[in-house]
């Protein structure tokens, strides 16, 4: 487990983080790290797939850190604007992320159930 804020500005392409964003960055590195440790015992995960998780947990918070979307209303000749984010507000491990670090947890989809179909046994009466 090795991710750092530097890690995170290449996966932004960004250049390196202001200290208060690196202070930041590291602060959400740890809940997402903390998050997988609830869940999961980390030391029995492969190392690369964690820091794949955290690091793609924590680009996409830094990319939308609230919940916020882009609204206009314009009447006559007034505009007003005000944004709003898609995001949780917090860092979040999406499932498609969950399903890499533990593939027990993948949701087998639509076809979850046998399609053969066994008959029940006939009772037998005294």
């Amino acid at each position: 487990m090795t991710v750092n804020p530097a890690d995170i500005a290449v996966e932004l392409g960004i250049a390196a983080p202001s200290q208060s964003d690196s202070d930041r960055w590291q602060t959400w590195i740890n809940q997402a790290t903390y998050l997988i440790g609830k869940r999961l015992t980390v030391a029995d995960l492969d190392p690369a797939d964690v820091d794949y998780v955290v690091l793609q947990a924590v680009a996409a918070h830094v990319r939308n850190p609230d919940d916020a979307t882009q609204v206009s209303v314009a009447i006559d000749d007034a505009n007003m604007s005000r944004t709003y984010r898609s995001s949780a507000g917090r860092v979040v491990i999406t499932d498609d992320l969950w399903a890499l670090l533990d593939p027990d947890l993948q949701d087998s989809g639509a076809f979850s159930v046998t399609p053969a179909f066994l008959p029940d046994c006939p009772l037998a009466w005294p």
